[in-house]
């Protein structure tokens, strides 16, 4: 057999001595990548010496490669080949892309926008096609011809596509390891899909077929397609949207039972009292009276059912400290001003002026009594809020003459000669990106840069631990709002939870397709929420690490992150500019909340749940009728369908607040519902 009769399809005898040269190089090829059995195969079907392949040199090796291939391309035009030529033309993705462009445009209405989907993860995977075969100029083309086409948010993903521009660029991508490694998930009604499977096949499209077998997830239900409004809700992730079984399992997203504090406040009665009361032999002695009960402990708190058990997980034992300023909370909020649309909350902005482009950060402490700012020099700035000043503990040798029984031990373990108004801590190597008080108000955790997080003792003022474990810049922090727990986030795509009394992390949670940006404790400890650059929100089950619940709908970043007063919801705000808010229960979108123009950062709800407050870099402060939103939504009887209907969020806001120049670092309510802010002067 030889080469001609393969290429050509003839057989020629005047080449022969032509062919035996084509074979001798091919043998020197096969002899070049050590494929011995071979070799010795064909020297002995071709009767060839191994001496002869010496005459041979790497030149001649090549022209028969490059005669090979040129003749294979010469059949490939002629249509020998016409699937394999095709896929090397750039004009056979543009028209098979142009072909199913026109069959979206066509079809009815009714499925029109739910079969519009899968136009943006196939543009995006074939011009990962074109330029992986080097065709960077037709791949721009194409994206330049049909892009501006497809939904405005994504845009941007458009433009990061086109800086794509090698091979070598395709390694080691973000934005590729996303759509190649994680299917994109498209939700589409059964009618729908299969309207699209049938026009794949009957135009014979292999290329389309071949990459939605790859990189598309359809997750199909049974019922009317989506309205526009709807596939846009959720739409705009890195991954597409979520899968309905995503969000099936059991969230308790109810609050724990608070503990019995009428038994601590309440001695009980001693035996001889009873006694007495009772004694026939004095009728006439007065009775003594019982101790009144306190009507703010009388109500015994209720079991949640959709609260976790108290021993789901380990949670730190109350110290009578704890337990007395438990009670100090608790007689502060029974003189709580109650919110409505009729009673908005005070607000308190404090400013920091000359520092627009060094702080970075700003958090205020659960009782208000003091704020922590990071910067970007490193350092952290502690102010007290109030007249009291921060003091510093006692030494040793003072400390022993100290009565430890003492109920005010902790007020004597203080030297009121050391107190200032402000204190600083130094010990990061770049810029803090997060403070956060623990609740027992004696440490403070700060995250930066250096990738480090830091733990510092308000007794003290140093640094008692450093935690590290993660492998790039620390962007969040947060204590959880029982204590010991906390948990991080990163640029390397993770969250993680901590214990204070251990310097290796708990949990590493992973499945982001980009670096985490915040993070939040459940109220009942439980559970953390992590939002990321790859727009979805994550609920995260701290017993065991698993991912609960996926929520997508965002069109950018998420920065900010809040728990409702009641824990069934979730808001979130992004640089798009909206805050979606989130049933936990089922992980479905409630409503979009529309008002700022700038990134949102910050978010509260009051203490009684009825108000949510946004701050955003727009320097506007809006409030929302929350309690109005949950009710509504409520009404509705909504259950975890495929298509349920997003309300109109404009009807809840209750006021803006603008400031002169003044973005928002952070919102804290107090516990008498009084709104303090913080933020920094643009100048």
């Amino acid at each position: 057999m030889n080469n001609n009769a393969i290429v050509n399809g003839t057989d020629s005898p005047g080449s022969a001595s032509g062919d035996k040269r084509d074979l001798l190089a091919l043998l020197k090829l096969i002899k070049k990548y050590n494929l011995k059995q071979t070799e010795e195969l064909l020297c002995q079907e071709a009767n060839i010496r191994s001496e002869e392949l010496e005459d041979l040199d790497d030149k001649e090796i090549s022209s028969l490669l490059t005669s090979a291939l040129g003749d294979n391309q010469e059949n490939n035009a002629s249509g020998t080949t016409i699937h394999a030529g095709s896929e090397n033309d750039p004009e056979f993705y543009d028209t098979v892309y142009g072909e199913l462009r026109n069959f979206v445009d066509e079809s009815l209405d009714i499925y029109k926008h739910e079969l519009f989907m899968v136009l943006y993860p196939i543009l995006v995977q074939i011009y990962f096609k074109l330029v992986s075969t080097g065709y960077a100029k037709p791949a721009r083309d194409f994206v330049e011809k049909y892009g501006p086409d497809l939904d405005y948010y994504y845009r941007e993903d458009l433009q990061n596509l086109l800086l794509i521009t090698k091979r070598s660029d395709l390694e080691n991508n973000d934005f590729v390891t996303a759509m190649e490694t994680d299917k994109f998930i498209i939700r589409m009604s059964r009618d729908a899909h299969s309207l699209f499977k049938r026009h794949i096949q009957d135009r014979k499209q292999e290329l389309i077929a071949d990459i939605v077998a790859k990189y598309l997830h359809f997750d199909t239900y049974e019922g009317t397609a989506r309205s526009k409004a709807q596939c846009d809700a959720t739409a705009g992730s890195l991954i597409g949207e979520a899968r309905r079984q995503d969000n099936k399992i059991r969230v308790y997203y109810g609050l724990l039972k608070e503990v019995d504090f009428q038994s601590l406040t309440t001695p009980a009665p001693s035996v001889v009292e009873e006694e007495d009361d009772n004694d026939p032999d004095a009728p006439d002695k007065p009775k003594k009276k019982k101790p009144k009960k306190d009507p703010l402990f009388s109500k015994k708190s209720k079991s949640d059912p959709n609260a976790p058990a108290m021993d789901r997980i380990p949670l730190p034992e109350l110290k009578d400290a704890d337990k007395l300023e438990k009670l100090k909370a608790l007689r502060e909020a029974s003189k709580r001003v109650p919110l409505n649309k009729d009673s908005l909350p005070s607000v308190c902005l404090y400013t920091i002026l000359n520092s627009y482009h060094s702080v970075t950060c700003a958090e205020i402490s659960e009782d208000s009594y003091m704020m922590a700012v990071g910067f970007t020099d490193s350092s952290i700035k502690v102010w007290s809020l109030t007249p009291a000043k921060l003091r510093e503990m006692k030494t040793a040798e003072h400390l022993k003459d100290i009565d430890k029984d003492a109920e005010d031990v902790l007020v004597r373990m203080m030297d009121d000669r050391t107190g200032e108004a402000a204190r600083t801590f130094y010990g990061h190597s770049g810029p803090v990106y997060r403070c956060a008080f623990a609740p027992e108000k004696n440490m403070l955790l700060s995250c930066s840069e250096d990738t480090t997080i830091r733990l510092w003792s308000l007794h003290t003022w140093t640094c008692i631990v450093v935690f590290k474990g993660h492998l790039f810049p620390v962007w969040d922090v947060r204590f959880s709002p029982h204590g010991y727990y906390f948990a991080s986030c990163s640029y390397d795509k993770t969250a993680r939870l901590w214990a204070t009394d251990s310097n290796q992390p708990l949990r590493i949670f992973t499945g982001h397709l980009s670096d985490v940006d915040c993070v939040q404790f459940h109220p009942n400890s439980n559970y953390i929420a992590s939002g990321s650059s790859d727009r979805t929100i994550r609920l995260w089950d701290v017993l065991n690490g698993q991912l609960v619940r996926l929520m997508t709908g965002h069109k950018g970043s998420i920065y900010a992150l809040a728990f409702s007063t009641c824990g069934r919801y979730l808001a979130s705000g992004s640089s798009d500019h909206t805050v979606l808010i989130y049933d936990l229960s089922h992980g479905q979108l409630v409503t979009s909340l529309v008002r700022h123009t700038g990134s949102i950062h910050t978010m509260c709800f009051s203490r009684d749940g009825t108000i949510l407050a946004i701050g955003g870099l727009d320097c506007y402060l809006t409030l929302w009728d929350f309690s109005k939103l949950a009710e509504d939504y409520i009404a509705q009887n909504s259950n975890a369908s495929h298509n349920p209907e997003i309300n109109e969020g404009d009807t809840y806001l209750l006021r803006a607040f603008p400031t002169k120049c003044t973005p928002f670092l952070t919102l804290h309510f107090t516990r008498r519902n009084l709104l303090l802010a913080v933020g920094t002067f643009k100048a």
